[in-house]
């Protein structure tokens, strides 16, 4: 990796502690925020028809709730991780999702315990991160603890996780080893318990980052090679049936948006990547939703300069899926 990619990504990592960080301070509920005034990294939306209400989360775990995606009340601490887990007493949240499954509402998020650290790989010290899963009976939480102390391997940093019932009826997780390891991130599935409160078995790879025909990168030696990073896995399927993936990269360094299509239609692939992105440049991190009206719509986030710091902020974009693959209107 090129030494201004490394700083670039230095800096929005930093910009994602600073969110963490706010995340453990108590913060006042602001009424009637835009959706653009709000600061978040990852922006995950439920429409939940049981209280007809939209609830968003993401990157520093808070929730913010809405009625029509234009004005947001928020943001609410609803995550209760176990503090005396391997999560520590103060663990950061990246990419927090809610899932309405089996009558009950799941937190899927990665957890990062900063003060234990699992392994250095070419100087970069990895701190224990993984996917876990928590549960409420409200989409508004508490968010608890389940069953099984780990769902994932604790020597591998692992992030993204988001749930997806395959063809065969089972629940799994799918989630991104973290490139920071294994220099070329992948993007896996492991089966959960139909509860949801552990997992099943091992985990499969997807496939890896250096499947895409999008995504470069410049080596030490500036030749341009694809890009180590899989981030932000979201499943779907068209109105037609066809199965498909949202998926983040890099192109230099612009985040950027990509997407993959099931040749099996199942999760076991094999996953054809699309040759372009799907979104214009400065995006990623999307998922998919469905208004109360039955629009489709992806949630996703961008960078900008404001004040001399970089923020990020969600974003959201019109997408059409009548056909085998989504267009998003832009």
């Amino acid at each position: 990796m090129d030494h201004k990619k490394t700083l670039l990504l230095s800096a929005l990592f930093a910009v994602n502690i600073l969110q963490l960080f706010a995340q453990n301070r108590e913060q006042p509920v602001m009424e009637n925020v835009p959706l653009d005034s709000i600061r978040l990294s990852d922006p995950f939306i439920l429409a939940d028809r049981n209280t007809s209400m939209y609830y968003m989360t993401g990157t520093g775990g808070m929730l913010w709730k809405s009625r029509d995606l234009q004005k947001w009340t928020g943001p609410f601490r609803v995550a209760k991780p176990d503090t005396a887990s391997w999560m520590g007493r103060n663990p950061m949240i990246w990419a927090a999702e809610i899932h309405y499954y089996q009558n009950k509402y799941y937190y899927f998020a990665t957890f990062t315990n900063r003060d234990v650290k699992i392994d250095t790989v070419r100087g970069n010290v990895i701190e224990r991160r993984a996917c876990h899963v928590l549960v409420s009976d409200k989409p508004e939480g508490p968010y608890t603890p389940m069953a099984d102390p780990t769902y994932l391997p604790a020597n591998m940093p692992t992030l993204d996780g988001t749930l997806w019932v395959d063809k065969d009826g089972k629940p799994y997780m799918v989630y991104c080893y973290e490139w920071l390891q294994n220099w070329n991130g992948t993007i896996e599935k492991i089966q959960l318990k139909p509860d949801l409160s552990g997992s099943v078995g091992e985990a499969k790879l997807l496939f890896r980052a250096s499947d895409s025909p999008w995504s470069r990168e410049r080596d030490k030696e500036g030749n341009i090679i694809p890009n180590k990073v899989t981030d932000g896995p979201w499943l779907f399927r068209t109105q037609s049936g066809r199965l498909g993936m949202l998926w983040t990269s890099w192109v230099f360094d612009v985040y950027t948006q990509g997407v993959a299509y099931s040749q099996s239609g199942t999760l076991d692939g094999p996953w054809i990547q699309e040759k372009e992105p799907i979104t214009p440049p400065n995006y990623g991190h999307g998922m998919l939703f469905r208004t109360f009206e039955g629009k489709l719509l992806m949630s996703l986030h961008s960078h900008k300069e404001l004040n001399g710091r970089t923020i990020r902020y969600p974003k959201l974009f019109e997408v059409d899926d009548a056909g085998d693959k989504i267009i998003v209107k832009k």
